[in-house]
């Protein structure tokens, strides 16, 4: 395990990105707390939110994917 998926900065924030959700290169869409270190972590790329992989408080690793984007 590489860390915690988390999609909103706490517990009563609203997430940072939703389904359907427009993003751009540097929109942050989740945090990754890695040894109680919260890395926020940002789209790659410009697009739409079409389904996010990950639940809530998930355990993740390298390389897996969080989300799928619809480029453009």
């Amino acid at each position: 395990m590489v860390g915690t998926f988390y999609r909103a900065a706490s517990p009563e924030s609203k997430p940072f990105i939703e389904i359907g959700g427009k993003c751009v290169e540097n929109t942050v869409v989740c945090i990754i707390e890695a040894m109680k270190i919260m890395n926020e972590i940002q789209a790659e790329t410009k697009g739409a939110i079409l389904e996010i992989l990950v639940e809530n408080g998930q355990p993740v690793e390298y390389g897996q994917r969080l989300f799928k984007v619809k480029q453009g």
